[in-house]
């Protein structure tokens, strides 16, 4: 099931905390933590119907995200 509310993530500059993922192949929703540089990677949090599990977390590459994952869009307005 493809949502268009996703698309593939192209540098690490979309990578922000709180960002929602999913796998591409599968529909288990995450968000995103912090980059733990001495780990070399991205936590990552399970939600589930809108709620977050801070009690379980994996540490995720940004090569791994770039291949296997997409990310949520937002359009973000600009003040001017």
């Amino acid at each position: 099931m493809m949502n268009n509310n996703f698309q593939n993530i192209f540098d690490a500059y979309q990578l922000v905390s709180g960002a929602k993922i999913k796998a591409k192949t599968q529909d288990e929703m995450f968000e995103l933590g912090q980059y733990d540089a001495n780990k070399r990677g991205y936590t990552v949090y399970p939600i589930d119907n809108g709620v977050r599990y801070d009690d379980f977390s994996v540490v995720i590459a940004e090569k791994e995200l770039k291949n296997n994952f997409v990310i949520e869009v937002i359009k973000a307005s600009i003040a001017a």
